[in-house]
């Protein structure tokens, strides 16, 4: 191995085990304890697109059971040729000719010679970009699980990070690699506005969020900013452009569960418009894409959509499509999205969409005539702190507060005392004291 370039030997080493790119990811990510590898970014080092930093080489050593010198070396190896073909690149190729032409001739290449300079000054290398790429892995998985305060400082730190990082001067590769990772930031800072309710600060990250996956041709990140702008549209009543964003969304060609939740989003807000046949429709999609399903999630957390989710989508699908029948699917639906959420890891447990199901199945439970059912469904909410709950929960407690103390239920004693639990708690939560006052602008 010793002429061996880093591309080759991960490529030996991974082939020799009949392991896929991902699969290496996954072993990686499994001994460093966090999710900051893809099968992509192995791809890069394969490619030699982007070499392995000494940091990274020490995990995959461990991955494929070899001395870490034995990378160092293959870097090495690949460096070396790199050097050589940039040395190649700037050999004159005759003498210089000592006259009047040749001295206009040899200060104009000087001026090349100081443009060539002028880009070997990178502001970004490729261990920066790797270190951003992990940070955004690290904050898109913990989103989902951890209190909103905890983050979005850091997610606006971040991203305005990288957004200067891409205002100075990179190769070609790192700053497509830049903007996909500001697409990320500016996603992440659009859902922390959407939780807090701030739907036109959400809209405006969208749109640059947008821009930044344009930039970088990135087919995945633009499918997933159009269902971030299909929940816009859908909490601010929006719900028909909410179901044509979520349909232009699912033109891109994109790999992982996106297809999956575009076509949820599309199902649930056809549903509130009355459209019967399109919602159902939209969840056999959802169902057939979640099937059909091709690689792997780029980045876990509130960039993946995990079959929980899935079944959440679906029970308040199912709930606004109504009728006996689908009012049943939907409890089905919900307490599934409970149960898989229950059994995974405690980082990966969607604290949004727990309380979403439990609402959903209270819900349910109502419109079947069980209160009972209805009370005990509301218990796991309506004892949760009410800081960890976004507009959108807060929403739906109001609404079905509002519900149980409608007249269809007599004042009965019991749905009228949980009405009042409902509002008391949705009052709490909504108020300026349970989140920052700063926004992540």
């Amino acid at each position: 191995m010793g002429d061996t370039g880093i591309g080759a030997l991960l490529i030996r080493l991974r082939t020799g085990r009949g392991w896929t790119q991902q699969r290496v990811a996954d072993e990686y990510n499994a001994l460093e304890g966090r999710a900051t590898k893809t099968g992509k970014e192995i791809g890069r080092y394969e490619r030699e697109a982007r070499i392995p930093v000494p940091y990274t080489r020490r995990y995959l050593a461990q991955v494929f059971g070899v001395d870490i010198g034995v990378l160092d070396r293959a870097v090495a190896v690949s460096k070396g040729r790199q050097g050589k073909d940039k040395a190649a690149e700037t050999v004159p190729a005759r003498p210089a000719v000592p006259s009047r032409s040749g001295a206009m001739s040899a200060a104009d290449a000087a001026m090349s010679a100081d443009f060539a300079r002028f880009i070997a000054q990178r502001n970004a290398d490729e261990f920066v970009v790797e270190q951003l790429e992990a940070d955004v892995a690290r904050l898109a998985r913990a989103y989902v699980s951890h209190p909103l305060m905890e983050l979005y400082i850091e997610i606006k730190r971040l991203r305005d990070g990288a957004f200067e990082l891409l205002r100075g001067r990179q190769h070609p590769r790192q700053t497509a690699d830049l903007y996909v990772a500001a697409s990320r930031l500016c996603g992440l800072s659009a859902h922390v506005c959407l939780d807090l309710g701030d739907y036109d600060s959400a809209a405006t990250h969208a749109r640059t969020a947008r821009a930044c996956a344009e930039a970088a041709g990135h087919e995945g990140m633009l499918a997933w900013v159009r269902a971030v702008e299909s929940l816009i549209a859908y909490w601010t009543g929006r719900y028909e452009q909410a179901a044509r964003l979520a349909q232009a969304g699912r033109h891109h060609r994109a790999p992982g569960s996106i297809g999956a939740r575009l076509a949820s989003l599309e199902a649930r807000a056809l549903a509130i418009v009355g459209d019967r046949v399109g919602a159902v429709a939209a969840l056999a999609d959802a169902e057939r894409s979640r099937e059909a399903m091709s690689g792997h999630d780029e980045v876990p957390g509130i960039f993946a959509f995990p079959a929980a989710k899935q079944f959440a989508y679906a029970g308040t699908s199912h709930l606004a499509v109504g009728g006996r029948e689908h009012v049943q699917q939907a409890i089905v639906s919900a307490d599934s999205a409970i149960r898989l959420y229950r059994s995974a890891e405690d980082d990966d447990q969607s604290v949004g969409d727990l309380f979403a199901a439990h609402v959903d199945l209270a819900r349910g439970h109502l419109l079947l005539g069980d209160l009972d059912g209805t009370e005990a469904m509301l218990g796991f909410v309506l004892d949760s702190p009410p800081e960890r709950m976004s507009a959108s929960i807060v929403r739906r407690l109001t609404a079905l507060g509002r519900e149980l103390g409608g007249p269809q239920y007599g004042g009965a004693a019991q749905a009228a005392h949980l009405s009042e639990r409902l509002q008391h708690t949705a009052v709490l939560a909504a108020s300026p004291a349970a989140h920052s006052p700063e926004l992540p602008t």
